[in-house]
């Protein structure tokens, strides 16, 4: 017969082991809904991502995801929602052959970079459709990392890294950069602009990472635009001024808003 200390430790460890359960299926969610770049070298940082962890039964901030967020090796990225994957990208209406400038105007300085239509047709008219749609006005780049890789990341309205245009886009240009090392990896030179995604192929959105430093990472990514040197310049000085807290990985210390971006051809 099973005495009541005993049947009390029992329900104390089932409830133990639900507990660890559940946080372990919120870890799980936390990485499918989060941009993962992770490049087979060793102390590779995450573009991408949430900054906010999955909660425990407390309602408290899982300690355990915080620090998995943080370190340059986790994963972190945004899955489209339903609506997103089945919703059509623009239509076509800009000239394939030719090249286009985006202008951000943010607090920290102008950011402009050319993008070619030849290239990265459907990168460039999505973004073209976008910023004549004012989607990028009013929204901030939320990610910073200064360790491994480093890229500022922009174009999610919700500023956590979850949001997104409401449709996906295909991967274009990838052999770009060339061939992958023995570490599967190609070097993104600084002042590359390449397209974040949810580390499965043809799910970019919106979501944006401007190089200020080379950067090794997969061939995955789709890299579209290219920054002159004054908005290079500006981006490196965000990324001097680190992570807010110190960090290698989160929002940048200089909060980088963007008032307002246009497209228009070179």
């Amino acid at each position: 017969m099973v005495s009541s200390d005993q049947r009390r430790r029992q329900l104390a460890r089932e409830k133990f082991e639900r507990q660890q359960q559940r946080r372990e299926e919120a870890r799980r969610r936390t990485r499918r809904l989060t941009v993962i770049i992770t490049s087979a070298v060793a102390a590779v940082a995450v573009i991408g991502g949430i900054t906010y962890f999955a909660t425990g039964d407390d309602g408290k901030k899982d300690k355990t995801d915080a620090a998995a967020s943080a370190n340059p090796s986790a994963s972190s990225s945004p899955s489209p929602s339903a609506s997103e994957k089945s919703a059509p990208e623009p239509a076509m209406k800009i000239d394939k052959k030719a090249k286009y400038t985006l202008s951000l105007k943010t607090g920290q300085g102008d950011i402009a970079f050319t993008m070619d239509a030849a290239k990265t047709p459907h990168t460039t008219n999505s973004f073209k459709s976008l910023a004549d749609k004012g989607f990028f006005d009013g929204t901030k780049c939320h990610r910073l990392t200064t360790q491994g890789i480093f890229v500022l990341q922009c174009g999610d309205p919700k500023g956590d890294g979850t949001g997104g245009p409401g449709y996906t886009i295909p991967d274009e240009n990838l052999t770009a950069l060339g061939k992958p090392g023995k570490d599967s990896a190609v070097t993104y030179p600084a002042g590359t602009v390449a397209m974040a995604n949810t580390g499965q192929p043809h799910t970019g959105g919106s979501q944006f990472f401007l190089v200020y430093k080379d950067t090794k990472l997969p061939p995955t990514y789709t890299p579209f635009g290219t920054m002159d040197k004054a908005s290079l310049k500006t981006v490196e000085a965000i990324g001097k001024a680190g992570v807010t807290g110190g960090a290698a990985d989160g929002a940048p210390k200089k909060a980088v808003n963007i008032s307002k971006a246009a497209v228009d051809k070179a």
